[in-house]
């Protein structure tokens, strides 16, 4: 194990509107131990209140994953793209030459709460792309992003898999690894890994090396992002 990322420890921001956590430096966050993991750069939880949003702005040559944990959001951008994602939908906005858009609460009364996932491209420029999907519920292991858009995932430009893993109480996924790096990241429930009990928030980086994810006194649902060794 490289480390444990602890929710509590991640950097914060208040704006009213919005309240962010961010598991890596990002904005006016800023810590040099935490610049991402490999290829990821950003993982951010996000709550938006009713009615309130990010407004039009740019990227360039960024993989941007959004995953909605609870409410809706409303995606709009200058490719002429337009949706509204669901809780359980996911998005993945390859950034290219450079995008605008914007992402709103699409409610008026319910809050909103996104996981917003930054991944370096392996190639720079080329032609703005969106994708997106609706997940499986009912799946333990799910694939959601991979290299080759294998098994109905979405396509991404890295070296780079997520799954989205959903373990019933007392339940235990297990993996074996060589040459790989590994980022587990618990969205809701509790868990044990590598020895460590983990909370909703809680993350952990591991290398080149088996290990197994428990459920621990409730169910749990993590992201386990698969990445060349940094």
């Amino acid at each position: 194990m490289r480390y444990i990322r602890r929710g509590s420890q991640r950097g914060t921001a208040n704006y009213g509107w919005l309240k962010s956590r961010h598991s890596f430096s990002f904005a006016n966050y800023y810590d040099p131990k935490f610049m991402g993991f490999s290829y990821l750069r950003v993982l951010n939880d996000d709550l938006v209140i009713a009615g309130a949003g990010f407004g039009a702005h740019g990227h360039q040559d960024m993989e941007i994953l959004s995953y909605v944990v609870e409410g809706a959001m409303e995606h709009r951008d200058s490719e002429g793209n337009s949706f509204i994602l669901p809780a359980g939908d996911i998005q993945l906005m390859s950034a290219g030459r450079g995008i605008r858009h914007s992402e709103y609460n699409h409610s008026q009364k319910e809050r909103l709460r996104f996981l917003q996932i930054w991944i370096e491209p392996n190639s720079l420029g080329g032609q703005p792309t969106y994708q997106q999907k609706s997940l499986q519920q009912h799946l333990t292991e799910e694939l959601l992003l991979s290299p080759s858009g294998q098994d109905g995932s979405l396509k991404v430009k890295q070296d780079v898999e997520l799954k989205m893993l959903r373990l019933k109480t007392g339940e235990k996924w297990s993996h074996q690894t060589a040459g790989r790096a590994y980022y587990v990241h618990l969205i809701a429930g509790s868990a044990s890994l590598a020895g460590e009990f983990l909370k909703a928030g809680d993350a952990i980086a591991i290398s080149d090396e088996g290990f197994s994810l428990e459920a621990i006194n409730k169910p749990c649902q993590a992201l386990l992002f698969d990445l060349p060794i940094p």
